[in-house]
């Protein structure tokens, strides 16, 4: 796992958009974020047990496993519009390399690469968008608490009244991860 102040230059998303200022394991913590590198898959059913995820799937996110390029890029479309989930995120990366873009306390861009072995866990109300790296290519195990679902809340002045968004601004008072 990488994480960095992401350079908000226009250009490809699939790019590393990459700064010197790195952003640390316990700076993501801080924003609620939990990362784990785990090489064996008996180490995250442990941690899923611990946690009560009961549910799982895997999705392999590709020209071929979409249909065509035309396929993929519309389904990146849509994962890299900006939005936040009424429960965590949890995706273990089984294949392949990704980012996760999220919001700072002031609501700038961290990017979060993902390779192999990396599981990330986004808190319900944290605002977020994902891509694929330049391979485009990533295959990721879903991890749920219920049944499995992906309800995407797209920004907007409702969605910052939604009552998971709000949670999660109540939890991070007081966080500092700022640009500086």
């Amino acid at each position: 796992m990488k994480a960095y102040w992401h350079d908000n230059l226009p250009g490809d998303r699939r790019q590393p958009h990459v700064t010197p200022r790195s952003v640390s394991a316990s700076d993501l913590e801080g924003l609620g974020i939990s990362y784990y590198h785990l090489p064996e898959l008996s180490q995250v059913d442990e941690l899923a047990y611990g946690r009560g995820y009961v549910h799982r799937d895997e999705i392999t996110v590709s020209p071929e496993a979409l249909g065509g390029q035309d396929a993929f890029d519309a389904r990146l479309k849509v994962f890299f519009n900006e939005h936040l989930h009424e429960d965590e995120e949890i995706r273990y990366v089984v294949d392949g390399t990704g980012y996760f873009d999220v919001r700072s306390s002031d609501d700038e861009w961290v990017r979060i690469e993902l390779e192999k072995a990396d599981l990330i866990i986004l808190p319900a109300g944290i605002y977020h968008r994902f891509t694929t790296g330049q391979g485009n290519y990533i295959k990721a195990m879903r991890l749920f608490k219920s049944d499995p679902q992906w309800t995407p809340l797209h920004r907007s002045a409702d969605v910052e009244k939604n009552p998971f968004r709000q949670e999660y601004l109540r939890s991070r008072e007081g966080d500092d991860l700022v640009k500086a």
